[in-house]
This record gives C-alpha cells, sequence and structure tokens, in this order.
C-alpha cells in the first residue's frame, strides 16, 4: 500500500502561512484586548504577545490576562486554521508557533528562559 501525497505549490503554502501569522496575531490581540478590559488593567500593554517577563502570579491581574491571552488564541486558532489550510494544520501550527518565538526573542531582545512561559506555550498543544 503507497502513502499519497498532494503536492502543493510553494507560493500557495506561503500564502497560507502569511494569513495563518496574521489571524494568530490578530485574534491575540483582539482577545488580549477583550481581556484587558474585562479586567479593568490601568494601561493596555501592545506587547502581549510578546510579554514572557511578567512574573508567574495568579494573583497579578497582568499575568493573568497574558496567559489567559495566549491559551485562548491558540485555541482559536487552532480552528480557524482547520478552515484556511484544510490539511497538514499541525505544520502550520508548529511553524507559527517556531515563527512567534523567533518574534517574541526579537521584539525582548531576549530569549525566553522562563520556565512558565514555557509551560504554557507546551500546554497549547494539548487544545490543538
Amino acid at each position: 500500500m503507497a502513502v499519497k501525497f498532494k503536492v502543493t505549490d510553494t507560493k500557495t503554502v506561503l500564502l497560507q502561512l502569511l494569513i495563518c501569522l496574521m489571524t494568530f496575531y490578530a485574534v491575540y490581540y483582539i482577545t488580549g484586548s477583550i481581556l484587558f478590559g474585562a479586567f479593568r488593567l490601568e494601561t493596555y500593554d501592545a506587547l502581549i504577545p510578546f510579554d514572557f517577563k511578567t512574573g508567574a502570579s495568579f494573583a497579578s491581574s497582568k499575568y493573568i490576562v497574558n496567559l489567559v491571552s495566549m491559551e485562548m488564541t491558540y485555541f482559536v486558532c487552532g480552528l480557524l486554521f482547520a478552515g484556511v489550510v484544510k490539511e497538514w494544520l499541525w505544520d502550520y501550527a508548529i511553524t507559527v508557533t517556531v515563527i512567534h518565538i523567533a518574534v517574541t526573542s526579537t521584539v525582548m531582545a531576549e530569549f525566553p528562559l522562563v520556565w512558565h512561559w514555557w509551560l504554557a506555550l507546551g500546554k497549547i498543544f494539548n487544545f490543538m
């Protein structure tokens, strides 16, 4: 029994990846905005998708907003990516995550070495 693969051209893959990235960050900012309003935080942090320096404390509203935003974004994007790519969902999800880690490192000018950020990121793949 032979395994058959559908070959997709590079242009289509890159376009779908771009759509997935734009969807990911749009959902992240929308979720973060809603949660910032719901938790009545005083200032909106535009770096919410990249902030791994907020201390891990469930007493901190900012930490909870960051954590729940990340978890909800990955859950919602798992559903939305399925509508965009229809196949190879895991490839796109992992690629978007790797790009997100690279962008986070660039924006924060530091590689994230805090355990709670990686734990939250690893937990996300249970949702997908």
